[in-house]
């Protein structure tokens, strides 16, 4: 069954030790460089930070150190997680990051880790997200980007999908019933009930439990694939040429549409809706050239929307709490670029007119 994330917000992280990190990067690092400074990088919704280490006299000019906020504090992922018990013995990230490099994908390369010290160092992908990168891009350029990200997306679920590894932590852990459920109740806490302050009426939550069961099972029931849980626009690093992969540690099995969904209707760039349906289009091609075919590209559309609807809801529901529980309110602003891809996709299947009935007089987006 789903196990919910820790609530209680930590206390802030004392800063790495540097006479620490300037002996490791001399001593420990596959590359001859000596420690110049360590200048802090901007923070996410997680309890990890991170600094970068800028070196003289080596071929990498800079490394990028995850500092963790408990070393040993690993067993638990951020995100709540469902599946068969599995004992974990190493840390999370680092786990899923062999698997991913195994796989081909562009991750980033780890140096060295200081175990005693909750210390990381890694490859430097710079501070270009695609994000960035598209913000001001051309439509060409944008489209070219994505493209690459959907490439991407393709390379990953083909190769570190099969064959399964039991040593990799994924496998162990799937967007079940149960967890799909946790994450459309964490909607109904944070994204209904805490934000209105007040509670929903039983004549509504029942309804709008019930169908979003009906979703959880349609997308519990799909064949499953390595799952990256946040592949979007703000993980996806531009560095040159390649588009490096980050914030991969929550990674289980899923359906195929998942990260397609976390990409395409994204909480923090909105593209195209014809800009989407090529996107898709070039996605199901490059399945397809691994043996994957999806003939009813209807059907698949259809899957693409219903998952997209509790990736969205959970985003909005995840967003008030990383405001109300961790006191970061800097998400908010997004919530409604989510909320609306959900009013679209609502008013675009009459099947959900029960769900759109009972759900939208409690979020004005929907309305």
């Amino acid at each position: 069954m789903a196990t919910v994330d820790p609530a209680a917000p930590k206390q802030p992280l004392a800063l790495p030790d540097r006479t620490l990190v300037a002996a490791t990067v001399e001593a420990q690092l596959p590359f001859k460089g000596q420690f110049k400074s360590l200048t802090p990088l901007a923070g996410d919704a997680s309890n990890r930070r991170y600094f970068r280490i800028e070196l003289t006299g080596a071929a990498a000019r800079s490394v990028i150190l995850m500092q963790l906020a408990e070393p040993e504090a690993f067993k638990q992922s951020e995100e709540a997680v469902s599946g068969a018990a599995h004992q974990v013995t190493e840390l999370p990230f680092l786990n899923i990051l062999s698997h991913l490099s195994k796989a081909g994908v562009s991750v980033p390369r780890l140096y060295h880790y200081d175990q005693a010290a909750g210390l990381l160092y890694l490859e430097d992908f710079g501070d270009l997200t695609l994000s960035e990168a598209c913000r001001e891009a051309s439509a060409a350029d944008l489209e070219a980007r994505y493209t690459q990200a959907v490439d991407a997306l393709v390379q990953m679920q083909s190769k570190a999908t099969s064959p399964a590894d039991p040593n990799c932590l994924a496998f162990h852990r799937s967007f079940d019933v149960p967890l799909l459920m946790w994450e459309f109740d964490h909607f109904l806490e944070y994204g209904i009930v805490a934000r209105q302050g007040k509670p929903m009426c039983a004549d509504d939550h029942l309804p709008i439990r019930g169908e979003f069961e009906k979703i959880a099972e349609l997308l519990a029931g799909q064949p499953r694939v390595f799952v990256h849980r946040d592949y979007h626009s703000r993980n996806l690093m531009v560095d040159g040429e390649r588009l490096g992969v980050i914030d991969f540690q929550d990674a289980l099995m899923g359906p195929v549409t998942y990260d397609l969904a976390s990409l395409l209707r994204d909480a923090y760039i909105e593209l195209d809706e014809a800009l989407i349906d090529r996107l898709i289009d070039r996605y199901l091609d490059g399945l397809a050239t691994h043996r994957q075919v999806w003939s009813n590209r209807e059907a698949f559309r259809r899957l693409f929307d219903f998952t997209s609807i509790q990736r969205n809801l959970k985003a909005a529901g995840r967003f008030v709490y990383i405001d109300r529980v961790k006191g970061n309110p800097k998400f908010l602003a997004d919530i409604p670029r989510v909320l609306n891809y959900v009013k679209c996709n609502l008013q675009k299947y009459p099947e959900l007119d029960m769900l759109r009935k009972h759900l939208t007089p409690y979020v004005p987006e929907l309305q």
